[in-house]
């Protein structure tokens, strides 16, 4: 996929990723606290939190877990993002998934449901879906039917300089299109950079035409894209309009086309340091804005945040989210302390230890009180208040769907497509 759907570029974790290895985690000699399973099994866990801070905290959960049920072996595969697809494609294709593995969920999980390599834990785990954030499932459930569970989720949204908004006139964060169109006007007029962009990546560009068609025409209307391949409708087309209103008023800076997303130059690095106002990005923003910047704190407490605005007279609700996080399913083949396992992952003591690292968004309620970065409370909160939510769409859709529009709406960025070229191209790919 265009989009880097990881812990590495979706998240802190791995930026500077460490080599992908296997450790064997035994069972522990120590005291059961009579938790035992009574058995005896070995789950193999691929995940790709190959990076502090996460593969410390996973290890130290699968260790407690062994002490807890005398008999279980966990097995981890810790990988890279790249190397983990590479690796997971190889074993899938021969029919033997892991036990439990890393999935976003979406359209590459549905053909795996649909290639009888995954188990429906719907009955399993009704306990824990119970206790998890509204939201929370939408991505890894199929007619109704759950294959795999989140462990963390986040969203897209505007981060802004709340200086530069000042220096332009901008006393408000904008909650319509019009008004955010208003306030690249007014950073435009005072000589300041309204928006960085990432254009070569491609991936970041279809964050605006994803949230617009939200916006238009609503979730169903995504939804039943995604079952008739039909995106030649007229609210896909009106979000494309709309997107060339951005457009057409040359918000991003010089050479966006060229630009990538985490380069010391790249548009993490433009916001971090001050030479634009707005960036369209997930909740590992500010992270990945420090890091690039070279600034420890980022934007400090100029940083801020508001969700993608509504548009006069669209049909969907301005508090429908759009983004993705991570999750396991199960693979065929596993033991039932496989799935006992994903579950003990998501007690809220457990999710507290993750959200504590500052390197997810916890999924289960309660557990975003660990939480201590304002910006990432922020989030948690805009996720749990949300209305419904939709996956990105370069993960919702099939692979080649996806890929098309990462490319597309490039091309409608670049001035080279128009809004009714974008959804006919699409929708030639999604009916083949």
């Amino acid at each position: 996929m265009a989009t880097p759907t990881n812990y590495s570029r979706r998240s802190i974790l791995g930026l500077a990723g460490l080599g992908a290895g296997a450790v064997l985690l035994n069972a522990c000699s120590g005291d059961d606290d009579g938790g035992g399973s009574g058995g005896s099994a070995t789950v193999e866990w691929w995940h790709i939190a190959n990076t502090e801070p996460m593969l410390p905290v996973w290890d130290a959960m699968a260790k407690a877990y062994q002490s807890a049920h005398s008999g279980v072996t966990i097995k981890i595969t810790p990988l890279e993002n790249e190397a983990y697809k590479a690796r997971l494609t190889t074993v899938t294709q021969a029919g033997t998934p892991p036990d439990i593995f890393h999935t976003w969920g979406g359209g590459v999980l549905k053909q795996q449901v649909e290639a009888g390599l995954v188990k429906d834990i719907t009955s399993d785990t009704a306990d824990v879906r119970g206790t998890m954030i509204d939201v929370a499932m939408g991505p890894y459930e199929f007619d109704g039917k759950a294959y795999a569970l989140p462990v963390d989720q986040g969203m897209i949204g505007f981060w802004y300089n709340k200086a530069l908004f000042a220096q332009a006139g901008v006393t408000a964060a904008p909650a319509t299109w019009g008004e955010l169109l208003d306030a690249v006007r007014k950073l435009k007029a005072a000589n300041i950079t309204p928006i960085a962009l990432a254009g070569k990546d491609k991936w970041p560009g279809h964050y605006y035409w994803a949230y617009l068609s939200m916006r238009i025409g609503g979730l169903d209307l995504l939804k039943q894209a995604g079952e008739d391949g039909n995106f030649n409708k007229p609210e896909f087309v009106t979000a494309g309009q709309r997107l060339k209103e951005l457009v057409d008023l040359a918000p991003f800076q010089k050479g966006f086309l060229a630009t990538e997303y985490g380069s010391p130059d790249g548009q993490a690095a433009i916001i971090g340091n001050g030479k634009a106002a707005i960036e369209l990005m997930g909740q590992w923003a500010p992270s990945v804005q420090a890091e690039a910047s070279g600034k420890p704190k980022g934007l400090g407490d100029n940083l801020g945040f508001f969700p993608f605005p509504a548009v006069d007279g669209g049909k969907g609700t301005a508090t429908d989210a759009f983004g993705g996080g991570g999750g396991f399913a199960i693979g065929k083949d596993a033991p039932k302390e496989a799935v006992d396992f994903l579950k003990n992952l998501l007690s809220i003591d457990n999710q507290r230890k993750a959200a504590a690292t500052g390197a997810i968004i916890p999924v289960v309620k309660g557990a975003e009180d660990a939480l201590t970065d304002p910006n990432a409370k922020t989030v948690a909160q805009t996720l749990a208040s949300s209305s419904g939510f939709q996956l990105y769409l370069d993960q919702a859709y099939a692979p080649e769907v996806g890929q098309e529009v990462n490319e597309t709406v490039a091309q409608l960025m670049a001035g080279k497509m128009s809004p009714e070229k974008v959804t006919q191209a699409i929708t030639d790919v999604a009916q083949r």
